[in-house]
């Protein structure tokens, strides 16, 4: 019984849902606009005098990797 319910809800739903009118398409007014072609670019690089070394590490992270991969002497299993 409470399948057959269930088959009629559903084509109720779907019968009612198709028989809805449907509303025209509301057509929009489309707005030309004109492309610009005057580009200008200006690039400015300054250089400081400062001559700063960078180092670069193959890992990301690498100093604090090795900072918290320390071990002691606690850390080690004991033998029994």
């Amino acid at each position: 019984m409470k399948t057959i319910a269930a088959i009629i809800l559903v084509l109720f739903i779907g019968v009612s849902a198709q028989a809805k009118e449907r509303v025209q398409e509301v057509k929009v007014e489309t707005v030309e606009m004109t492309i610009v072609e005057q580009i200008e670019v200006k690039q400015e690089i300054t250089f400081d005098a400062a001559n700063d070394v960078a180092r670069l590490y193959r890992r990301s992270n690498s100093q604090v990797k090795k900072a918290l991969s320390f071990s002691t002497k606690r850390n080690r299993a004991k033998m029994a």
